[in-house]
């Protein structure tokens, strides 16, 4: 199994040795490096004691890691606010609205059920910076921290009121158009995949008036399906969404920040063209707008956005280098092809919330069928890959000489080497969380997506002498 630290948090295996897997005594560790960062950062407030939020999705572990975190930082003299079962984008708007000093989201997002992870917050509800959790993981690698005097400990809150006033903020939102949703008399099949969406997304729709039939919605953590919404793991929502005649399919991963949609004839409408559905929308709405995507997302957001008189941006791969991007370039819409939509307008982060209400708006005001609006984009097609990797390979290494072999075409190596041919591309890059070398490529048909997916894992095969 696997113990991953990063950035970004902390993610891995339940179970097994300590520093091997996320064991009680690995989330006890990295919670406390976390504490203590904020209690740093703080030194000299005169606001009293410090505030987290936190939340989780509904895997198996969830409560025990909840558990073993809120009581760490209670101990580090931290007052905790615990939304229980909830999403990361609810995190992500609470923190703020509590006026606290962080958060934490107990999520392994699409990862499988035996894994789970602690993803971390700055005071603004938004991922750390590099420069931060390279301090955290410093902490953590030298236990450095030391936990308060009985006085001083921090206390312990329950707060179940935020499904509520998540989706009263999303409805808030100028560009939901609320009656107009109501009006089209929508009828979905949502797959939350046992997860908290299972609460959050049905008490959207129902605001909206959109009939959900529900599959998968009862949020006890027991995945029927690879959580990671793709094609190949989406054939029961398919046929329902035909068997039921409902209008569209809605996916969500265990965390509820990405959405992916199936069309009403069971094909899927393309998780790279959610966010390009959206953007188009927003952009339609306010009469231009700038976007950004990262550099892993299909060139159909950059025409779209073109289209509109706006500018397209590409960042490096990671929420939080798209949020940087988009308020580097006053971006009204963004967010990364793998469904995620962020709009500033509520808060920076990827929001399955939003992004089905914009959508529905959309549907609902264009006077088209969810299969007609995929129609009416530029018709990219992508083919993701990966290469698991062992010790003995140098990444590093193999990225430099992919780069060298294709030095003729536009290369980009702000993150990973992602080359740029005229009519297609690909993307290669380390993942942050997983022990892969992830291969993403985009061109003018499936077949050519798969066979430039070939092409290039062939050529690291050799270049890693693994052929």
């Amino acid at each position: 199994m696997s113990l991953i630290k990063s950035i970004s948090g902390i993610r891995g295996t339940i179970g097994g040795g300590i520093g091997e897997n996320l064991t009680p005594l690995d989330a006890v560790k990295f919670a406390s490096a976390y504490g203590t960062w904020l209690l740093n950062r703080n030194t000299g407030s005169a606001a009293g004691k410090l505030k987290v939020v936190i939340g989780r999705d509904a895997r198996i572990s969830g409560k025990m890691i909840s558990s073993l975190v809120s009581n760490t930082l209670v101990g580090l003299g931290i007052d905790v606010i615990d939304l229980g079962l909830s999403t990361t984008p609810t995190v992500e708007v609470v923190v703020p609205l509590e006026k606290a000093n962080g958060g934490i989201i107990i999520t392994a997002s699409h990862n499988p059920k035996q894994w789970n992870a602690l993803k971390l917050l700055n005071e603004e509800g938004e991922f750390l910076n590099g420069e931060e959790g390279e301090k955290i993981l410093v902490l953590a690698e030298n236990d450095g921290y030391s936990y308060a005097e009985v006085d001083d400990l921090g206390a312990y809150t329950k707060d179940r009121t935020y499904v509520k006033k998540h989706v009263d903020a999303v409805l808030a939102l100028e560009l939901v158009d609320v009656e107009a949703i109501k009006k089209a008399k929508f009828k979905v099949v949502l797959d939350a995949v046992n997860s908290t969406g299972g609460i959050f997304i049905p008490a959207l729709l129902e605001e909206l008036g959109v009939e959900c039939v529900k599959l998968y919605c009862e949020p006890n953590g027991q995945f029927p399906h690879n959580p990671e919404p793709l094609k190949e793991h989406l054939g029961d929502i398919s046929a329902l969404v035909v068997k039921e005649k409902a209008d569209l399919g809605i996916v969500v991963d265990p965390d509820v920040d990405r959405l992916a949609l199936v069309n009403e004839d069971g094909s899927m409408f393309g998780e790279e063209y959610t966010l390009v559905a959206c953007a188009d929308y927003v952009l339609g709405e306010l009469i231009g707008g700038n976007t950004v995507s990262n550099l892993s997302s299909s060139r159909a957001l950059r025409d779209v956005t073109e289209k509109h008189g706006g500018t397209y941006t590409a960042s490096a791969v990671g929420e939080v280098n798209v949020v940087i991007a988009m308020k580097a370039t006053n971006t009204v819409i963004g967010g990364e092809g793998n469904g995620g939509i962020i709009y500033p307008e509520l808060h920076y982060g990827r929001d399955s919330l939003v992004g089905t209400a914009l959508f529905l708006s959309h549907l609902a005001k264009c006077g088209l069928s969810c299969k007609e609006l995929r129609a009416s984009y530029p018709s990219y097609f992508m083919s993701k890959n990966k290469i698991q990797l062992t010790p003995s390979l140098d990444v590093d290494e193999i990225l430099e000489e992919m780069a060298k072999k294709h030095a003729a075409e536009d290369v980009n190596t702000i993150d990973g080497v992602k080359i740029d041919f005229p009519t297609e591309w690909a993307h290669l890059r380390k993942s942050n969380t997983e022990p892969i070398i992830r291969i993403y490529t985009e061109s003018t048909s499936q077949e050519n997506a798969d066979a430039l997916a070939s092409k290039i894992i062939d050529e690291i095969k050799v270049i890693a002498g693994l052929s």
